[in-house]
């Protein structure tokens, strides 16, 4: 089956440019490589997200971070994909909660309950005492599994930041597949992270890679986020191409596949006067539906 694709808005206007779909190659003459001299934390993967484990220093310091364009831009794309909001939507996975703010969003937006799950018990224990609701449940994992959900028993599922903190191809398997099986038929799951087509690009907060560097499948790649008032956090994940996503989730049994790489479509005084989120998408959500 061939996945529908779409590049720009919520509303389908088409903007942006992509670099080469399986490699993620781009340049950008504003921002220059990160080096080992570069001031701030290195960590191994998103601070924590459900198959990266983090530090807590790592954990405390990507709370932090202000994911303004991912607010802007990634989050409300990731809701309209799940139809955040609508009254068949009652429970939602979050996979790889982290500091629990999409959690929150989520019963900000909606009347659904939530199952949040990290692997990272400092990620949970943020969540717990910055953002605690009597709708959103925590809960760890300690082996990226679902056992303590059952079959088909939530509504929608989502992984923000996952798949790029996660270095074995098989793990991704093992999460689509988790996911499939706590689905409901009718449910949808949908993957969101920074898009493997403009690597290297200065966003207004982050970049992902290095400018001019081509990534294989699966490499690790540095990435780099800014901080209030501080050092930035340097991470190192890994590249997924697009077709990888599309692969992991139709092997689960996902459906319906569907690629969406949003541009920001409004003016944002806090983005500043020309940034690069309006002409680049920054982010790549793919979907699929349990049948």
């Amino acid at each position: 089956m061939t996945p529908r694709t779409t590049t720009g808005s919520l509303d389908g206007t088409t903007t942006g440019a992509a670099t080469d779909s399986t490699t993620g190659a781009a340049t950008d003459s504003t921002s220059g490589p990160i080096t080992d001299s570069t001031a701030g934390a290195i960590t191994d993967s998103a601070a924590g997200a459900v198959t990266g484990g983090g530090r807590p220093d790592a954990a405390d310091a990507f709370e932090s971070y202000d994911d303004l364009p991912e607010r802007l831009i990634g989050y409300p794309a990731v809701f309209h994909a799940l139809g955040i909001g609508s009254s068949a939507v009652r429970t939602v996975l979050d996979y790889g909660c982290g500091p629990g703010k999409v959690a929150t969003r989520v019963v900000e937006a909606s009347g659904a309950r939530v199952v949040a799950v990290d692997i990272s018990t400092r990620m949970l224990e943020i969540a717990r005492e910055r953002r605690p609701h009597p709708r959103i449940e925590h809960r760890l994992t300690e082996d990226g599994g679902l056992g303590f959900l059952a079959d088909g028993s939530v509504d929608a599922a989502m992984a923000c930041f996952v798949f790029v903190t996660t270095a074995e191809i098989a793990d991704l398997h093992e999460i689509a597949a988790e996911t499939h099986r706590v689905l409901r038929p009718g449910g949808r799951f949908a993957v969101l992270d920074a898009n493997p087509r403009t690597t290297g690009i200065r966003f207004s907060t982050f970049r992902s890679g290095e400018p001019g560097r081509v990534y294989t499948k699966g490499e690790r790649r540095r990435s780099r986020l800014d901080l209030p008032g501080g050092a930035p956090l340097e991470l190192v994940d890994h590249h997924w191409p697009c077709q990888t996503y599309l692969d992991v989730l139709g092997k689960a049994g996902f459906t319906d596949l569907d690629v969406h790489e949003p541009v920001l479509t409004h003016q944002s005084a806090l983005l500043g006067s020309d940034p690069a989120e309006a002409g680049h998408p920054p982010f790549l959500v793919v979907s699929g539906v349990k049948r």
